[in-house]
C-alpha cells in the first residue's frame, strides 16, 4: 500500500479480530496467534502490524500515514488489559516484537525480546518477579544485545565475548551459574559495546525501543539471508512481513519456568508420538541457539505434569483444528503455560506421504486433500538414493547437483574405460571437464556423472537426469586433466581407478566410497515391494496417494525414452506411451561412421550406400521398442542431430592434418574430409542444418527412418504384436516443410503398410516460435504436435541453453530476473503464452489435434499444472520422472476443482 492511503486504512489487528485464513494480511504468525485466541487457547495478548504497513514502509521508507496513531491505540488497549503500562518503572509491562510472513521463513527475519526495560524499569521488573533480581537483570542484557545486534548491526560477537568473559571471570561455562551482580556488570559491558558501535547511548523511552523494534522487523525482509531464502523457496518478494508485538511471558524465572517447541507427530518420519525440546529457566532464543542443551519433551511430566498435560491437551486440539501437523512454541512461566506459536509444521519428503496417509485414515481430511499435500519434488527425493553420512566424510569440493542421487564408484576419465569397466561388474563414476554426445555410452555405464564444468542445463545434467543417473556439474575445484587419467582438488590427486563419491542432490564430492541406501521408493514403482504386503507405512502410503492421482489425473503421462531398456523401465514406472524417442541418439558409437559418411558424401552412390547400411539398423532398433510398449503410442522424432556432433571437430581436423603434413604422411584422405567438414561448418550450428533442414537437404535421409518405422510396426503385427507409431518433423517453421516431408513419407507407407492394419500418424514438434505463431496453418498438415520446450524456451528467450547458465544465469537468479531457470521450468508469460497460442490456434483448425510435450518441462512440478491448464493431452519425460508427472497431473485436476475426464 502506498504511503498516501488515507489515515482510516487500517493496519494494526488485534490478536481478537484475526484469524488463520487471513495469512497474507496477518503473516502466518500473526494469522495463528489470532486462531489460537479465538480458540481461546492461552495466548499472551497483543497486536499485529500488516504486511501491507511493511510494503508501504518499503517502498517509501517511512511509515504510512496513520500507523504511529493505530500502534499507539492499540498500546494503550494492551496496557488497560494487562493493568501495566509499557516500561513502568514500578510494574512494566514488556513486549516482544516478532516478524511473522505469509510463509514460514525460520530464522531469517528479526525478534527482539523485552522492549520496554530501561535503567529503571529493571527494578520495577525485579520486584514484580518477586525480587527476582537475577531474572530481571538477565532479561535486560537479552534486550540490549537482541535490539544491538538486530536493531543497530552491533557485531553480536562482541557481545558473546562479553558473555563468556563474564563466564569465564566467575570459573563456569554454564550462564545460569552467573548472579544478579554479575548480570548487572555483564548489562555495563554490553551498554559499552553499544556505544562504540552506535555512537550513542542505549536507548531509555520503550516507545521509542518499540517503534526502533518495529522498523527493524520491516527491513530485515530485505536482509541478504531472507532474499537467498526466498529465492530459494520462490516466495514472492513482494508480500512483505507482518510485525507481532506480543505480551512478554518469562520462561526464565527459576526452575517452574522454561520454554519449548513440541510437533504433534515426527516431522523426520510421520509418526505419531511426542516429539519436542524443553529447556528450563531459559527464554525461547536458548533453545534454538543451543547455549544449553535440551531435554525431551517427555521429561517436561516429571518436571511440570500440570502444563504438561494441558499441553498434550492443546496439540490434540490444533492438530484436529488445522487437520495436519503443527510445530508448536511455548513458555511456562511459574507453571502457567502460554502458547507462543503454531503453524502447520514443515516435515521431510517421507513424512509428507506417511502423515497424509494417516490423516486420511483418522478421518480428518480426504484423498483429494492428501494428494493436495504431497507434491512431485517430494516424490523426486524420495526416489534418489542417499548417502548414510553415518560417519566424518568431509567434502573435497561441491558442485552444481545438476541430477539427484547418491552414486560410489571408480574413477574413469573415458567412455571406453567406463563401458570396458561396467562390463566387468564395476560401478564407475565418470569424470570429464564436460561431456558431449559421444560420451553417452559411457554415461549409460557410469553409475555417476561428475564435470567440473556446465550447470543444470549442460549436457551432462540434462543426459543424466533423463537416465536417472547421478550427476555433479561444475565442480569447478576439480583440476580434470583427461590425458593423464587423474584430477587435482584440495591439494590432492584422484587417478583413475581411485574410488569417489557423488552426491548429486547437495553437488558433493568425496573422496572414497560413502555407503549408500537404496529407494525403497524406487523398488516399489519397479515392482520389487508389494505395498499390500509389506510393513512400510511410507510405501504404503505413497501407493494410495499415487492410485488416487491415477484416478484423477486427466493428463496422460509417456516417456522420453531411446532403447528398449529405457520403454521397459518407463513402463514399469507408468508411463503410457513414448511421447520422444531422439532417433539422433541412435547414430552415436559405431554407428556414428555412417551418419558422418552419409553428410559428407558428395555423390549418390555414397549417399545411398550409407542410407543402406543404416536402415536395418534402425529397423531393429523401432522393433525393440515397439515390442517394449506392447500397442501404446510411440512417438519417433525424425533425426535432429546439429552437425557439429556428427562431425569432426573442424579445429582438432585441421591440427592433425597440419602435423601430418609437417611429418611427411601421406594425408589426402583427411585433407578431403578436411576440406568436407569446412564446406558444412556452421558458426551456430543449433540454428543450423537440423532437423527438418536436413531431411531436405540430404535427399533419402528421412526416407530411410520413415521405411524403417513403418516395417518395423508391420513386423510387430504381423508377429501377433501391436505398434502404435507417430512420426514427428522436428524443428518445422512453416507449413510447407511438414507438407514437403509429409508427401514423401505417406508414399513410403502406404506402400510399406499394405494391408497389415498398422495406422502411423504424422505430426510436428513446435519448438520454433514462427511454428506456434502459425500452428493453425501448421496444424492443416499435422495429426498431432508436441511442443519441444527445450529448443522452444531457447529460442524463445534468444540464449544458448549450452552456453548461458555458467556465463550469466548466477547473476539474473541473484538480481531476482529468474525465480528460476526458464530450463527447469517452464517461462509461462513468454514461452508458455506460445504454448498456449499454437493449443488454440492448432485446435481451432483441426479440431481433434492431439497435443503433448516432450522438453525436460515435461517432468517438471510446476509446468505440468501449467499443461494441464492449456489443455494438453499428454506430458511426456524421462523414465524416472515419470512416477513425478502422474502425481502432479492428479494434483492438477485436484487443485483446479476438477474432476476426472479421462
Amino acid at each position: 500500500m502506498a504511503a498516501q492511503e488515507t489515515v482510516d486504512h487500517k493496519y494494526v489487528y488485534d490478536f481478537s479480530e484475526g484469524n488463520k485464513e487471513l495469512k497474507e494480511l496477518l503473516g502466518g504468525k500473526g494469522a495463528n496467534l489470532a486462531e489460537m485466541t479465538n480458540l481461546g487457547l492461552p495466548v499472551p495478548p497483543g497486536f499485529t502490524i500488516t504486511t501491507e504497513a511493511c510494503q508501504a514502509y518499503l517502498a517509501t521508507g517511512r511509515e504510512p500515514d496513520g500507523l504511529a496513531g493505530q500502534i499507539e491505540a492499540h498500546l494503550e488497549s494492551l496496557e488497560r488489559a494487562m493493568g501495566k503500562r509499557l516500561g513502568d518503572p514500578q510494574d512494566p509491562l514488556l513486549v516482544s516484537v516478532r516478524s511473522g510472513a505469509k510463509f514460514s521463513m525460520p530464522g531469517m527475519m528479526e525478534t527482539v525480546l523485552n522492549v520496554g526495560l530501561n535503567d529503571q524499569s529493571v527494578e520495577g521488573l525485579a520486584a514484580q518477579a518477586g525480587n527476582n533480581e537475577r531474572f530481571a537483570w538477565d532479561s535486560y542484557r537479552r534486550l540490549i544485545q537482541m535490539f544491538g545486534k538486530t536493531v543497530c548491526e552491533v557485531p553480536g560477537e562482541e557481545f558473546e565475548h562479553a558473555l563468556d568473559e563474564a563466564k569465564h571471570a566467575k570459573g563456569t561455562h554454564n550462564d545460569l551459574d552467573l548472579d544478579a551482580d554479575d548480570l548487572r556488570g555483564l548489562v555495563d559491558a554490553y551498554k559499552k559495546i553499544f556505544l562504540k558501535h552506535t555512537g550513542r547511548e542505549f536507548p531509555q523511552q520503550p516507545r521509542e525501543q518499540l517503534d526502533l523494534a518495529i522498523r527493524a522487523v520491516f527491513e530485515s525482509w530485505n536482509a541478504e539471508r531472507a532474499v537467498l531464502y526466498r529465492r530459494q523457496e520462490r516466495i514472492p518478494a513482494e508480500l512483505g512481513t507482518a510485525v507481532n508485538v506480543v505480551t512478554m511471558v518469562f520462561g526464565n524465572l527459576g526452575p517452574d519456568s522454561g520454554t519449548g517447541v513440541a510437533f504433534t507427530r515426527d516431522p523426520a518420519s510421520g509418526a505419531q508420538g511426542i516429539y519436542g525440546d524443553y529447556l528450563a529457566n531459559a527464554q525461547g532464543e536458548d533453545v534454538v541457539a543451543g547455549i544449553r542443551n535440551t531435554v525431551p519433551l517427555q521429561e517436561l511430566e516429571q518436571l511440570d505434569k500440570a502444563s504438561y498435560d494441558e499441553l498434550l491437551g492443546i496439540m490434540a486440539r490444533l492438530e484436529e483444528h488445522y487437520k495436519d501437523l503443527c510445530d508448536i512454541e511455548f513458555t511456562i512461566e511459574r507453571g502457567k503455560l502460554w502458547m507462543l506459536q503454531t503453524r502447520v509444521g514443515k516435515r521431510t519428503a517421507a513424512a509428507a506421504f506417511v502423515i497424509a496417509g494417516q490423516l486420511v485414515d483418522e478421518g480428518l481430511i480426504d484423498l483429494d486433500e492428501a494428494l493436495h499435500r504431497v507434491n512431485g519434488a517430494q516424490l523426486a527425493q524420495l526416489m534418489f538414493p542417499r548417502f548414510q553420512l553415518d560417519h566424518e566424510f568431509q567434502p573435497v569440493a561441491t558442485g552444481i547437483g545438476a541430477s539427484p542421487g547418491a552414486a560410489s564408484g571408480t574413477v574413469v576419465f573415458t567412455s571406453a574405460r567406463a563401458v570396458e569397466l561396467a562390463a566387468e561388474g564395476k560401478s564407475v563414476i565418470l569424470v570429464r571437464r564436460e561431456t558431449n554426445p559421444d560420451d553417452l555410452n559411457g554415461m549409460i555405464a557410469a553409475k555417476g556423472i561428475l564435470t567440473s564444468r556446465g550447470g543444470k542445463t549442460s549436457h551432462a545434467a540434462v543426459v543424466a537426469r533423463g537416465m536417472g543417473k547421478t550427476c555433479v556439474s561444475g565442480a569447478d575445484e576439480i583440476e580434470v586433466n583427461v590425458p593423464a587419467k587423474r584430477f587435482t582438488v584440495a591439494g590432492q590427486t584422484v587417478a583413475e581407478g581411485d574410488v569417489v563419491s557423488i552426491d548429486g542432490t547437495t553437488g558433493k564430492v568425496y573422496l572414497g566410497e560413502v555407503p549408500v541406501m537404496p529407494s525403497e521408493v524406487v523398488q516399489y514403482f519397479e515392482g520389487s515391494l508389494d505395498p499390500e504386503h509389506v510393513d512400510n507405512a511410507l510405501v504404503r502410503a505413497v501407493h494410495r496417494i499415487m492410485t488416487h492421482a491415477d484416478g484423477k489425473r486427466r493428463l496422460a503421462v509417456r516417456t522420453n525414452a531411446d532403447t528398449g531398456a529405457d520403454a521397459a523401465r518407463a513402463r514399469r514406472f507408468g508411463a503410457e506411451g513414448i511421447g520422444l524417442c531422439r532417433t539422433e541418439h541412435m547414430f552415436l558409437g559405431d554407428r556414428r561412421e555412417l551418419v558422418e559418411r552419409l553428410i559428407l558424401a558428395r555423390a549418390p552412390g555414397e549417399r545411398e550406400a550409407a542410407l543402406a547400411a543404416l536402415l536395418p539398423l534402425q529397423r531393429a532398433d523401432f522393433e525393440e521398442i515397439f515390442r517394449e510398449m506392447d500397442g501404446l503410442p510411440v512417438t519417433v522424432r525424425l533425426i535432429d542431430p546439429p552437425l557439429h556432433e556428427f562431425l569432426p571437430p573442424l579445429e582438432q581436423l585441421a591440427v592433425n592434418v597440419a602435423v601430418a603434413q609437417e611429418r611427411g604422411e601421406d594425408v589426402a584422405k583427411e585433407e578431403a574430409l578436411l576440406a568436407a567438414v569446412r564446406r558444412m561448418h556452421e558458426e551456430n550450428p543449433m540454428l543450423g542444418l537440423r532437423g527438418v533442414r536436413l531431411g531436405l537437404v540430404i535427399p533419402g535421409l528421412f526416407a530411410m527412418q520413415v521405411r524403417a518405422i513403418a516395417e518395423a510396426a508391420v513386423s510387430c503385427a504381423r508377429g501377433g504384436g501391436a505398434a502404435k507409431p507417430e512420426i514427428m518433423v522436428p524443428l518445422v517453421g512453416a507449413v510447407q516443410e511438414l507438407e514437403t516431408v509429409r508427401a514423401e513419407a505417406e508414399k513410403i507407407i502406404a506402400e510399406v503398410v499394405g494391408d497389415s492394419g498398422v495406422e502411423v500418424l504424422i505430426g510436428t514438434m513446435i519448438e520454433v516460435p514462427r511454428a506456434a505463431l502459425t500452428a493453425g496453418q501448421i496444424a492443416e498438415a499435422a495429426e498431432f504436435f508436441s511442443f519441444g520446450t527445450n529448443d522452444l524456451t531457447q529460442m524463445g528467450w534468444g540464449f544458448s541453453r549450452d552456453d548461458v547458465e555458467g556465463a550469466f544465469f548466477w547473476r539474473y537468479l541473484e538480481l531476482g530476473i529468474f525465480g528460476i531457470s526458464p530450463f527447469e521450468s517452464i517461462d509461462r508469460d513468454g514461452v508458455g503464452r506460445l504454448v498456449r497460442i499454437a493449443a488454440e490456434e492448432g485446435r481451432a483448425a483441426r479440431p481433434g489435434l492431439k497435443l503433448g510435450v516432450c522438453g525436460e518441462h515435461g517432468g517438471d512440478p510446476d509446468s505440468v499444472h501449467f499443461f494441464h491448464e492449456v489443455g494438453l493431452d499428454y506430458v511426456s519425460c524421462s523414465p524416472f520422472r515419470v512416477p513425478v508427472a502422474r502425481l502432479e497431473a492428479g494434483r492438477a485436476v485436484v487443485e483446479t476443482g476438477g474432476s476426472d475426464s479421462r
